[in-house]
């Protein structure tokens, strides 16, 4: 009886055993980790006339996890002033390896001056390493940097095997003795005072199995323990373990593994690290909640000595050194480098655009790199302008309803530099300037425009058109009778003036006369891809769009009829930093780049005399830019759509729930567009003058050509051909004076 009922146990377990081998292997042939895909903001350049502030240098080393000090140490600066002295880290770039250099340069005004390398490989041109903007983990919100046993100091794996596993070289994962005195000194105490389980089997514990205190479990851990060693070297285990252990929380995220551990503490490289770093981490793996330095520095320094003490013994640091450790603080930074909640706006962006090239599973599993072209100066400029500037444009309950977006991009690339979601910048829900497609008014003027500037044999910057009421009447008996906003009519005016004065009249004129479904096609040309009415009151910007899109077609306008689809992405590669993916530069001529020159003509006389000059309360008048105002009814929605030399910028001010504001674009987002620009160095709006298109002076009220200083005379684009044959001089046309010197005859 007692041998069949062996037989049968030996038979179970037999079977136990091979099941859970199948579990060990199959965890550890495989991928064992799913590593979260990173996200970079753009490398800041350093050289001889870079253009960045000393306030806009300190938060963006602030947000790489640099630390204030002597600036000797790699991740560590010292600043005097304008006088900047840093240590960088190196970075493995997609395109090589940037190296550890020591800098030293000045900032005057916003420029850097006397630029130069200390320490290191010499160069011009310097990239600091990229703040780390995000992240995108696994859907059990796990992170860590993978790191290989070769690359970690030696003295971490020493330590780590003297506090926790003195003969882990010597078991084959589990220690009997070891098991034994814990068991002894918990009796004793009466409670759980010592462990005795391997540096194996805590691996096999929380890479394997659940924390249960049980019977059933705890044997399993020694099964599984037995079996892992049986199959793996004990270098594999041990890195194993360095990348998977438990170390900390942040938010909703567990930080595993030494590599993250090293960063999220001290934001500081694992190679980087001393002796009291090493042991305080070594410590922490205790409980890392219990010994979390930053909630409990008292309880974390005397664990950290403990480990020290433990190092010494064990002959790992001599006393000296040991006495030196001690008396360190602990060394932990404020708080972590980076929150992946930090841009939550840009990076749904960010995720939308990868959505098109690579599976959600993969971004959350196989440890990418996304180099992003976020500029975190760009972006703080960015969320300053919305939560100074909102606060400001309305009082009581408007004002508590009021939101905001901000979208800004390089106008020669289209990579989008900064985006912002609503007036919490922080907030990760609803984003605006993605998902709220909101009537964008008088922002779809240049469009109709363009249509029939490209018809230069037609209309010129200079053609009179009608400001003057008028109805529609459909087959359906409904009636459309547009009005200006101001509800005045002023007769005939020239194009240019009807749009810098973003008068509705002219504007429907023009649509209808070139035909609503040009206008359309032109629409569609400059990226638009979502349904367009066919109505006329499309004419008036009753056609919805997000703030990305339009920025999207406004950079068409900005680049001379260059359709250059947004981007947030420069490079993507694997967790080896070979490249995955390039998102290289797209463009498409898709409007006749001289039409577009008379009609950046009109924007920037938009800006100086228009709708948009009151952005030079803020802004220096030598900085030409070029920009259009947005309003619909009730100031429901206001726009603004602008560009300088360097960037083009779209705002938008609006509610929620559709409501009315009383604001205009030009009381709502341009003062919100203006608080942005004017926090940036950038250089003013100056097109090159495309063939086929030259200059002259005219007096557009006689729709002649005039000399250059008489009065009314003003000088303006023409497309070749189209520029007017009859002149006027000061004194008035040809005709006139002929008359008056034979009237002068018999007088």
């Amino acid at each position: 009886m007692v041998v069949r009922v062996s037989a049968i146990g030996f038979v179970l377990l037999a079977g136990w055993m091979v099941y859970l081998d199948a579990v060990v292997t199959d965890r550890f042939e495989g991928r064992r980790f799913e590593v979260p895909s990173r996200v970079y903001a753009r490398p800041m350049e350093l050289y001889d006339g870079a253009g960045v502030s000393s306030g806009a240098l300190e938060r963006e080393l602030a947000l790489s996890g640099y630390r204030k000090g002597d600036g000797a140490k790699p991740g560590s600066y010292l600043r005097n002033g304008g006088h900047f002295i840093i240590s960088t880290r190196g970075f493995r770039f997609p395109d090589g390896d940037e190296p550890r250099r020591k800098l030293s340069l000045n900032i005057y005004g916003d420029r850097v001056q006397d630029f130069s390398v200390l320490a290191g490989d010499g160069a011009a041109i310097v990239r600091l390493e990229p703040a780390r903007i995000g992240g995108i983990y696994p859907a059990h919100k796990e992170d860590r940097i993978l790191v290989r046993l070769d690359d970690v100091p030696s003295l971490l794996p020493a330590a780590l095997m003297a506090v926790e596993d003195r003969n882990f070289y010597d078991h084959f994962g589990i220690a009997p003795a070891s098991i034994a005195r814990a068991m002894l000194a918990n009796l004793r105490a009466g409670q759980i005072v010592q462990g005795g389980s391997t540096l194996t089997q805590q691996l096999v514990k929380n890479f394997l199995l659940t924390r249960d205190q049980t019977l059933l479990r705890k044997g399993n851990e020694a099964l599984m323990s037995i079996l892992l060693e049986l199959h793996y070297e004990k270098d594999d285990i041990l890195e194993t373990y360095l990348n998977e252990v438990y170390l900390g929380q942040a938010g909703t995220r567990s930080i595993n593994g030494f590599g993250l551990a090293s960063q999220f503490y001290f934001g500081e490289s694992l190679r980087d690290l001393g002796v009291h770093q090493i042991a305080l981490l070594v410590g922490m793996v205790k409980g890392p909640s219990y010994y979390n330095p930053r909630r409990h520095p008292e309880r974390a320094t005397q664990r950290r000595n403990l480990v020290i003490s433990e190092m010494e013994e064990a002959g790992l640091i001599d006393a000296s050194k040991a006495a030196r450790a001690r008396g360190l603080s602990l060394g932990v930074s404020a708080k972590p480098s980076y929150s992946e909640n930090r841009y939550p706006a840009y990076i749904d962006l960010v995720r939308r655009h990868l959505a098109r090239d690579y599976r959600e599973e993969d971004l959350r599993s196989e440890g990418l790199r996304i180099f992003t072209t976020l500029d975190p100066a760009i972006q703080y400029a960015a969320e300053y302008a919305i939560t100074d500037t909102v606060p400001r444009l309305a009082r009581g309950d408007t004002a508590k309803a009021l939101e905001a977006t901000l979208v800004v991009t390089s106008k020669d690339t289209g990579e989008v530099l900064a985006l912002v979601g609503g007036k919490n910048p922080q907030f990760a829900g609803f984003n605006r300037a993605l998902d709220a497609h909101r009537p964008i008014g008088s922002l779809i003027k240049p469009f109709t425009y363009l249509t029939a500037l490209e018809q230069p044999e037609r209309y010129t910057l200079m053609t009179p058109v009608l400001d003057k009421s008028f109805a529609l009447e459909f087959d359906d008996g409904k009636r459309w009778e547009p009005k200006n906003y101001d509800g005045k009519e002023r007769g005939e005016v020239p194009l240019h003036l009807a749009l810098s004065r973003s008068y509705n009249l002219p504007a429907v004129r023009v649509g209808l006369d070139v035909g609503v479904p040009a206008v359309r096609e032109t629409l569609r040309a400059f990226g638009v891809v979502t349904p367009i009415s066919e109505y006329p009151s499309m004419l008036l910007g009753s056609v919805a769009m997000s703030p990305v899109t339009v920025a999207q077609i406004y950079q068409g306008l900005a680049t001379s009829g260059f359709n250059t689809p947004l981007r947030t992405i420069r490079e993507v590669t694997d967790s080896d930093g070979k490249a995955l993916s390039r998102y290289s530069l797209e463009v498409d001529q898709v409007a006749d780049p001289a039409a577009v020159h008379l009609l950046q003509y009109a924007m920037q006389e938009t800006m100086q005399e228009g709708t948009g000059r009151s952005a030079y309360y803020s802004l220096p008048k030598e900085l030409t830019l070029a920009g259009k105002t947005g309003t619909t009814d009730d100031g429901r929605d206001s726009w603004f759509a602008g560009f300088s030399g360097d960037l083009l910028a779209v705002a938008w001010v609006g509610r929620d729930d559709n409501g009315p504001t009383a604001l205009t674009g030009a009381t709502g987002a341009l003062p919100v567009w203006s608080r942005f620009m004017a926090q940036v160095p950038q250089h003013g709006f100056s097109p090159v003058v495309p063939d086929g298109v030259s200059y002259h002076w005219v007096n557009p009220e006689m729709q002649a050509l005039t000399d250059e200083y008489c009065d009314n005379a003003r000088l303006m684009p023409f497309i070749s051909g189209s520029e007017p044959t009859q002149k006027v001089s000061c004194s008035g046309t040809l005709e006139r004076k002929i008359r008056g010197w034979f009237e002068g005859l018999f007088q």
